[in-house]
């Protein structure tokens, strides 16, 4: 073999390598597409009291984490724990996580959502559940999941429920049982 077959052949051999390497790496190249920001803001930390329509206290908010969403300007929540003010007393409601509507209108609570009334109010009620919408400015809840409602001298178990806060009326719309407590006095 002539010089100039065995430098043909090595030319050839580098530019199958290069082209190769070259296609190999050409993702390698490009910079990553920045990620899209999550939220507007974060808060760590907080208290938050929201307002009526008519100035008095609609509803308190205290959490770890909050961070609102940019595109549709909701807020989720980490742990959050609301107090709603109710005609006798207060309701404390605690899950693991929420969310609020952008106008604050609809807040939604998922994931051991534990809500307990407070006060001196002799019907005390507290409600477990999975998930759990709430209305505050018609002080009002909603579920589809199965709630356990306990009041004194009866445990309540059903499907779907609807509740008046401020009143403290409920409906347990299917599968309900119902037990009674007798204590001894």
């Amino acid at each position: 073999m002539s010089r100039r077959t065995l430098l043909g052949l090595a030319l050839l051999a580098a530019a199958v390598v290069t082209s190769w390497t070259a296609w190999r790496n050409r993702d390698r190249d490009q910079a990553p597409p920045a990620p899209e920001q999550r939220s507007d803001y974060v808060l760590r930390d907080f208290e938050l009291v929201m307002l009526a329509r008519d100035g008095s206290e609609s509803l308190r908010l205290t959490a770890p984490e909050l961070q609102r969403r940019r595109e549709d300007e909701s807020a989720d929540i980490v742990q959050p724990v609301f107090v709603m003010p109710a005609s006798q007393g207060s309701w404390r409601l605690d899950a693991d996580t929420g969310w609020i509507a952008a106008d604050g209108d609809l807040v939604r609570l998922e994931g051991n959502v534990a809500a307990d009334s407070q006060g001196d109010n002799p019907s005390q009620a507290s409600l477990r559940t999975d998930q759990l919408e709430l209305l505050p400015a018609q002080d009002q809840a909603r579920t589809d999941a199965r709630v356990t409602l306990t009041q004194p001298g009866i445990i309540q178990t059903g499907v779907g429920m609807d509740a008046d806060l401020k009143n403290r009326t409920y409906r347990l719309r299917s599968q309900v049982n119902v037990r009674y407590d007798t204590q001894k006095r």
